[in-house]
């Protein structure tokens, strides 16, 4: 399975990141393998527990704005 995610360096050393269909849980590692390694961890936590939703909604709609 093939998950994507977001990520950035924090200020004071070490990446901080979270898988963007769970964007609730955030984690952080030294580096950007071992960040890597901990949203594995989170994903596989997420699907041990059966009461955890989907934070992402699986709906979309479009937006009207003036500029």
């Amino acid at each position: 399975m093939v998950l994507s995610y977001t990520y950035w360096e924090a200020p004071e050393g070490g990446y901080i990141g979270f898988i963007n269909q769970f964007p609730d849980y955030w984690t952080q590692g030294e580096t950007p393998e071992e960040l890597e390694n901990m949203l594995k961890s989170i994903y596989q936590d997420i699907q041990t527990f059966d009461n955890i939703q989907n934070a992402v909604p699986e709906k979309t709609g479009t937006l009207v704005t003036t500029v």
